[in-house]
């Protein structure tokens, strides 16, 4: 019978037991469960890093826009001047404008908060699962074969 070179350890030294490649299994599994959350947690930084930024840019924006909203209604009055109505009634004309956007912006907003489900499908399904699960508690509550 022939024995090849693999089947006998070259260097002398016992094969490690199962205990032992169970015990370096686990510990390379743990070491790389590890790896995963800290690249996990630099991709989360990053993230929030860029999200910050963002929401600065975009808070700036808004202030942007609010100062030249501001900057066309006086444009917006000052031309209705021109075309001789009264300043106070330029004034109030276009504040009346404002208004108006600001009550038809309003009532959309209204409207699609009224169309919100709030999560009745959800809750359905869990009752139903509630429900599911208090029937099959009383079905186990209850004999299979009842004594006559």
């Amino acid at each position: 019978m022939v024995q090849t070179e693999s089947a006998q350890p070259t260097d002398g030294a016992a094969d490690p037991s199962l205990g032992d490649l169970v015990a370096l299994a686990v510990k390379d599994l743990s070491q790389l469960v590890k790896w995963e959350i800290d690249l996990a947690k630099l991709e989360l930084k990053a993230d929030v890093k860029r999200l910050g930024l963002a929401g600065a840019m975009l808070a700036v924006g808004a202030f942007v826009g609010c100062l030249v909203l501001v900057l066309l209604c006086f444009a917006l009055t000052y031309g209705l001047v021109t075309l001789g109505i009264w300043t106070w009634a330029a004034f109030l004309i276009v504040a009346g404008a404002g208004v108006l956007l600001i009550g038809i912006a309003a009532g959309i907003a209204l409207l699609k908060m009224r169309k919100l489900s709030g999560l009745r499908r959800t809750r359905k399904s869990v009752q139903d699962g509630l429900a599911m699960m208090h029937h099959d508690e009383a079905a186990d509550d209850t004999p299979a074969v009842e004594a006559r």
